[in-house]
């Protein structure tokens, strides 16, 4: 059997992609990777030893999630995927665009002109792209997907464009934000995406919306759009988004990325399965390394959102076969697109037969993303930058314990930081002092609260502190010893 292992499991597997393994089940693989390989029983079991929410395991097309299909003997050539949440259809549908609005559409001689090679296409034609014209989509988030979304549904004719991003432009998203350029540094990206919008094409509605979106807004934001487009980077506004969508009657296109690999699919489309049905529920925060954290390559949110746009433009036409009931994966890096059937989830809270969740404001979203701390819980202590750094600058004794991937040291090095994965810190946590403060780092101090409460739950004893913000806040500490903090 072989096992395929996706890019944001993979640090729980010493780093490999595939793995071949001579068990005949998946029961079998599961018991063979926990004993090759103690880290991943963190990432693929919670404490109660289930396969954890987030994670989908497939042998070849066929999805293998469901405990009763553990017992299954498969091929000796089967090729197994695990799966983790980063984030068919038919021929002739029906467009999501109502006729009326589509014959109140007219065009003026630029148009025929701008838009003549969709004239031709016998799918498209006039028909199709009055459709284009009168559609109405709302794209969540102006990052890296966002980028090539907006700029394709632009050039393609989309009428009215709504753009939500609640972010200004940064250095370090030029690389792949192609939207965004020197000059819009420190601008909100809404403004950035409305210029490119004006440059492509003056006659589209653009609607900025430079806020974070919220339980109490999301409703009043996408409710009367056609269609929502998921750009978002984190697991809370992808539920959010879902969940909106659905109580609205909104179909979502969803993309999302992670170093080289990607996946794209359409939720919430003719009574077909939403992002609860596939993934019903996030990675514990911290667990897995965002696309912020663990970085992309930078074509990859071109690809996943040039076929997210063409996703939509497909729903808005009425045309080919989509994406809803289907999850594409695409891993840049080996060159493998997968078409994996995703089914409607029957016990789904928000879209099953005896659904619970009636309202977004009704969800406490920030808890379950394990964005809220337990009452139960003990609170992290951390330090700012300014006051590691002080403790740094008069030598207090201290451990230092970076459990950043090797990729994130390579780029930014801490200075007299031991290194240890979080899936390592149970079993050597022998070489921690517990007489002596420990502080955890990471990029953005997320990942750091988990090791902490990692290895509470493993019984460790020391002082331990988390470094508020990650290195990414303390890029700028200066010491007195040298010109930098590096």
């Amino acid at each position: 059997m072989n096992v395929y292992i996706s890019a944001t499991l993979r640090s729980f597997f010493e780093k490999n992609a595939r793995l071949d393994t001579a068990a005949v089940t998946i029961k079998g693989l599961l018991e063979w990777l926990r004993d090759e390989y103690p880290d991943s029983g963190k990432i693929l079991f919670d404490e109660n030893g289930s396969l954890r929410s987030f994670v989908r395991i497939y042998a070849g097309e066929e999805d293998m999630t469901s405990q009763d299909k553990w017992d299954v003997e498969l091929p000796g050539n089967a090729e197994v995927l695990l799966l983790p949440a980063i984030a068919g259809g038919a021929p002739e549908n029906d467009s999501i665009i109502p006729d009326e609005r589509r014959k109140a559409v007219s065009f003026d001689d630029k148009e025929i002109e701008r838009f003549g090679r969709h004239l031709m296409l016998k799918d498209i034609g006039v028909k199709g792209q009055k459709r284009i014209k009168a559609a109405r989509v709302a794209i969540a988030g102006a990052g890296a997907l966002g980028s090539a979304v907006i700029q394709y549904l632009a050039a393609a004719g989309v009428g009215t464009i709504k753009v939500i991003d609640f972010d200004d432009v940064s250095l370090e998203n030029l690389q792949s934000q192609v939207i965004h350029t020197t000059r819009d540094l420190n601008r909100p990206k809404v403004a950035s995406a409305k210029d490119i919008v004006r440059n492509i094409n003056r006659n589209i509605v653009f609607e900025a919306e430079n806020t974070k979106l919220e339980a109490e807004n999301i409703v009043d934001i996408i409710d009367g759009y056609d269609l929502v487009v998921d750009c978002t980077d984190n697991y809370k506004a992808r539920y959010l988004i879902n969940d909106a969508a659905v109580l609205c009657g909104i179909p979502v296109v969803f993309g999302a990325i992670y170093q080289y690999e990607g996946q794209v699919s359409i939720f919430n489309y003719n009574n077909g399965p939403c992002f609860r049905c596939v993934f019903p529920a996030p990675p514990p925060q911290g667990l897995v390394p965002t696309c912020a954290e663990g970085g992309a390559i930078s074509p990859l949110p071109g690809i996943i959102g040039s076929i997210q746009a063409n996703e939509a433009l497909k729903l808005i036409i009425g045309i080919g076969e989509h994406l809803a009931g289907k999850l594409l994966t695409v891993d840049s890096l080996y060159l493998r697109f997968k078409l994996l059937d995703v089914k409607k989830d029957k016990a789904c809270p928000l879209c099953g037969a005896n659904p619970q969740i009636r309202g977004v404001q009704d969800f406490d979203y920030d808890d379950f993303c394990g964005l809220k701390q337990q009452e139960e819980e003990i609170p992290v202590e951390g330090f700012t930058p300014e006051e590691l750094a002080e403790r740094i600058e008069k030598g207090d004794p201290m451990t230092i314990v970076d459990v950043r991937e090797p990729h994130e040291r390579a780029i930014q090095r801490f200075p007299n930081a031991i290194v240890i994965p979080i899936g390592q810190l149970a079993r050597r946590q022998n070489e921690l002092d517990p007489e002596q403060d420990t502080i955890f780092i990471c990029k953005q101090g997320m990942r750091s609260i988990l090791a902490i409460n990692t290895l509470r739950e493993a019984g460790y004893k020391g002082p331990m502190y988390n470094l508020k913000g990650g290195i990414d806040a303390m890029k700028d500490i200066m010491f007195s010893h040298e010109g930098a903090w590096l």
